[in-house]
């Protein structure tokens, strides 16, 4: 009992943060399939244009472990649910997106390449 009294602020500090994370969770098991999966190849968009931005291009299987790594992080909950090999069609499928943004939008090919790459 008193450690409970001595150390009732971390314990509740610990339960807010477990019943938070169940409401993440939970809002987001909540939201349909389809919606589920796009919100996933968004972000996917996000971490394939991180690794490209951070390991160039030619680096294809870096690049995938590189992006997994990052989803395991964001999404570890996810990676149980789906397997590898739909996890590296998506990330096909963010890379082709993102060929296409670093083609037609300037900025957005200045953030990953840098300005000197884009003088040709």
């Amino acid at each position: 009992m008193e450690f409970i009294l001595n150390n009732w602020y971390v314990i509740l500090i610990v339960l807010l943060i477990i019943a938070f994370s169940i409401l993440i969770i939970a809002s987001y098991l909540s939201l349909p399939k389809a919606q589920r999966h796009k919100k996933v190849k968004e972000w996917l968009l996000y971490a394939v244009t991180e690794a490209e931005k951070a390991l160039g291009g030619g680096t294809g299987q870096i690049k995938l472990r590189y992006v997994y790594d990052m989803f395991l992080t964001k999404f570890s909950f996810i990676s149980k649910i789906i397997s590898f090999d739909t996890f590296s069609r998506w990330v096909d499928d963010a890379l082709e997106n993102m060929r296409n943004l670093l083609k037609n939008n300037k900025d957005i090919n200045n953030y990953v390449n840098g300005d000197e790459k884009n003088d040709s």
